[in-house]
């Protein structure tokens, strides 16, 4: 299980990836986060609101009304140019995190 302090951290990284392919509502960023992690990582949208709305101030997002295919009104979130631009490095950021970590290893005992 990947604590709370940790999914704090990637919440970024997981909200970019997944809207680098296309715009999605608020429900449908959850839901892909968790099935593509094969829930890993999972956002309440009580969680996952105010990072979106976050993300649009720093200008990573941008945000419309649009309609469902079942009809229903939802709140379209993309990427801005200044999103793409931050995705690569903190992908990047994370690599290297990760590879760092990777590189520890346990104590020998004699």
């Amino acid at each position: 299980m990947i604590s709370a302090n940790i999914k704090r951290g990637s919440a970024e990284l997981a909200i970019l990836s997944v809207l680098a392919g296309q715009p999605l509502h608020g429900y449908e960023i959850a839901r892909r986060i968790e099935h593509q992690t094969r829930g890993s990582l999972k956002f309440t949208l009580a969680s996952l609101y105010p990072l979106l709305y976050r993300m649009e101030s720093r200008g990573w997002l941008s945000a419309s009304w649009g309609e469902t295919p079942a009809g229903r009104e939802r709140r379209y979130y993309r990427l801005t140019a200044a999103g793409r631009k931050k995705l690569s490095p903190l992908r990047k950021e994370w690599k290297e995190l990760f590879h760092a970590l990777g590189r520890l290893e346990a104590p020998k005992h004699a």
